[in-house]
This record gives C-alpha cells, structure tokens and sequence, in this order.
C-alpha cells in the first residue's frame, strides 16, 4: 500500500491535490469502503471491500477521513457496471455498482458490526439475510418537481446526490417499470399546467391493482388544468388525487370515486387497504417475506395472546390474527388506527384490537395497560424502541421478535433486551428492503431463558 497524500493545512479541509492509494477492508454502515492508513479510517466514497483504490481526500478529521474514489486498481469480482444511465447524479441509489448478492452480504455485516460494537452483543445464529427483487420494486416514492428554465424547463425526479437540486430522470431502474415508463410525459404534463412553478411534488403509490399520483399544487388549478389531470389519468390508467394543503385536503380527480388501493399477503389470506400518502413498506415480495419470517420467529401457538407495537395499518397485526388466540396493535396515528380497524373489518377477524398510544412517552399510561400476552412484536421507526421496551413488566413476554429500519438503534435496544431484561439474543439477520441503497433492515429474535 502507497499513501502519497498532502497534508491539510487545517483540520475539517483537505485540497484537491490530496490523492492517495489503499486497499479496502471493509463496508461502512453508510455504504463506503473503508481503509486503515496510519492506524485511521479513512471512509472512500464508492469503494469495495477487497479493492485497491486510488482516492482523494475531501475532509480531515481526528479520528477519521472522509474521501470519494478515483480509480480503481484492482477491482473486486463484486464491481458490475451501474445500469442505470443516471447514477451518480441521481441521489436515490448510491450502490449499483455492486451486484445485489454483495450489497445483502455488505449489509448483513454492517448489522454484525453495529450489534457488536454498539450493542456488545452477538445473535447465537445468523439468520440468513432476505433479498427480494433488485429492480422494478419501489411500490411507493415521493418525486420533487422543480421549474428550472436554464435546465430546459421542469425537472420530475430525485434529490442529487449530496445536493438539493433535482436530478431529472427520464426512467428509473427501481421505480415499478409502469410509473418508470410515465416520467417523461409526467413532466410535459406538468410543463402544460398553469402553474408548473407551483407543483412541488408528487406522490407515486402502487397498488396491487391500481396506480395512484398525488399531484401537490400550492395554488388552485384551473379548468382547463384539471381536464388536462383528468385526460392523463385516463391515457394511462391511473388514478389522479389532487393535494392543496395538508394530507386531509386530498382530493380524487379522476377517477371521482377511486377503487380503493391495497395489497394482499395471500400466505395469511390478509388484504390490506392504504391511502396514497399512507406508510406501506416499499418491496411488496421482500415485506411479504419479512411476514412470512417474523411469525414464524414467534412459534405461534392457537392459544397465543400477541402484543404488536408500532402496528401501523397492520401489516404484522392481521397476520397474526390469522395465527393467534387475540392480538393488540399499538400505533401513534389516529388515521392509522382507523384504517387498521377498517381492514381487520374487512378480513372478518374479531381477535384482533388496535388502540392509539404514544409509545415514546415513558412517563404516560402504559398503552397497552390490562392486556396480557406472552409474545410480542416490535416494528419502530429509525429511533428504536427503548422507551416501549423499558415499560414491559412481569410477567414479561417469552419471545420477542424485533424488526428494525436502523441497525444502530437495534443494537442499543438489543443491549438493554439482553444486559437488564435478561433475553437471549437467539437469531439476527438483514433484510434488504431497498436495494441499491445503504438503508439496512434487519430483524432479530430476543428469548426468556
């Protein structure tokens, strides 16, 4: 290994003559390779682990560098060609230039890492990591539309990368290919508007049978605007909703009276309804899988009672209604709540409760007060659960399976599970919900001794 790098003349600063050459060694929770130079990690910015890289500095700090690829010199068997034509520009991949197996393998170890170092635990066996389709997934996205004369007019796409400009895509490799295919005449459309200045997004939900766009417009449309909405919903067979304000000023276009969108988990003869700006999990198979593994991480028995926080619509909830004696799903959103009633309703299950509850609110009521159970289930946001999982009291559920969108507050959760509630730490193991990318989902399964 060479290193021919300049010292920076300050701390946090580096020149653009700062080139140096080092081999990688392994992957960063973030998605960058990372190399050893001097006994500090130096974080490289598309580098594989196995390569040896030529790179330049962008930034010097005490205890690490931060650095973007120049070439590579030796590549890793893991490098492929990204396909896509605007990678690179684009902010909403940043890993197609590693095969999809290597990208599971990377972030099953980013979560060994974060589980060893963060939580000082270690699972008694690896699960093995879920993968899913690597193209054509993204079932749910939000796109930024910007008017920018000097660009050629409107720009409909992603953030790019580190930047707030919009990358103006005319297809996108993770997007389903129908919506993919749309982008184009999506912004002649909205250049065709009144007010092309005025619509800052839409809003892309795919369902198991129908496509939905929420076109937000920060000034009314005219007549002539909403034929136009109404003649593009009918060309290509979508369903068009109209957002002024806030999510509660959503209105159908066309069609005026909208099939409802859902998606079915046929193992659990479950189907769930959403409404476009609802929260769903992006990869219909991998969530289907992620399903299929939590319950039978639970060992669910016809007699079970199940706890499920964070219950949302009731992804996990309805399944395990299928599977259990009675389930309680606890879930913040009121409207989430509702449409959570509403599906149960809808799948004839009478076992299953839901109740609004803060669950961050350690000081409140327990918001699953009077109701026993012996199994739960936890599905946070990025910022964990500790503060649900500190108000569990004997007797204390006998599994625990945890599903987690942020290894790092897994791992401290996992630490408190394991250190003060005593758990066994049985299984872990990644999922990769969103390929391409350096988001890493995992799930893991806690036992009583």
């Amino acid at each position: 290994m060479t290193h021919t790098a300049v010292p920076s003349k300050r701390r946090g600063a580096a020149s653009g003559r700062e080139i140096a050459e080092a081999r990688i060694e392994s992957f960063s929770h973030d998605g960058r390779g990372v190399a050893r130079i001097g006994g500090k990690a130096t974080f490289i910015e598309g580098a594989l682990p196995g390569e040896t890289v030529r790179f330049r500095y962008l930034s010097r700090h005490k205890n690490y560098d931060s650095a973007r690829l120049v070439e590579v010199v030796t590549p890793s068997p893991d490098r492929v060609t990204p396909p896509c034509p605007h990678f690179g520009t684009c902010g909403g991949c940043s890993l197609q230039y590693m095969t999809p197996a290597a990208q599971l393998a990377a972030k099953q170890q980013v979560l060994t890492e974060q589980l060893e170092r963060l939580g000082k635990v270690k699972p008694e066996t690896w699960l093995a990591p879920l993968g899913g389709p690597a193209w054509g997934y993204r079932r749910r996205a939000r796109l930024s539309v910007r008017l920018v004369p000097s660009k050629g007019g409107v720009l409909v796409g992603f953030r790019e990368k580190r930047k707030s400009f919009i990358a103006n895509l005319d297809s996108c490799a993770v997007l389903t290919p129908q919506v993919s295919a749309l982008l184009p005449s999506l912004r002649k459309l909205i250049t065709s508007l009144s007010c092309p200045d005025r619509i800052p997004q839409v809003e892309v939900a795919v369902s198991d049978n129908e496509t939905a766009l929420v076109f937000r417009h920060l000034v009314p449309l005219t007549e002539n605007d909403r034929a136009q909405l109404r003649a593009f919903a009918e060309q290509y067979d979508l369903q068009v909703r109209l957002q002024a304000h806030g999510p509660e000023s959503i209105e159908s276009l066309s069609p005026e009276n909208p099939a409802p969108l859902y998606y079915r988990l046929p193992e659990f003869d479950v189907s769930i309804q959403f409404r476009p700006t609802d929260f769903i999990q992006v990869n219909a198979e991998l969530n289907a899988a992620m399903v299929h593994q939590a319950l039978a991480l639970l060992e669910l028995k016809p007699n079970d009672r199940v706890l499920d926080l964070f219950s949302g619509l009731g992804n996990f909830t309805l399944p395990l209604a299928r599977r259990a004696a009675q389930v309680l799903g606890i879930e913040a959103d009121a409207e989430l709540i509702e449409g959570a009633r509403a599906n149960a309703a809808r799948n004839g299950l009478n076992n299953v409760e839901f109740r609004a509850g803060n669950l961050y609110d350690e000081a409140g009521p327990v918001p699953w007060a009077g109701y026993t159970f012996i199994k739960l289930l936890l599905d946070p946001p990025r910022s964990g659960a500790i503060e649900a999982i500190k108000r569990l009291a004997e007797p204390l559920p006998e599994r625990i399976v945890y599903v987690s969108c942020y290894p790092a507050t897994l791992a401290r959760d996992a630490e408190y599970l394991v250190r003060v509630l005593g758990y066994r730490l049985v299984a872990a193991g990644a999922m990769d919900m969103f390929p391409h990318t350096s988001h890493v989902e995992s799930m893991a399964l806690f036992v009583r001794p």
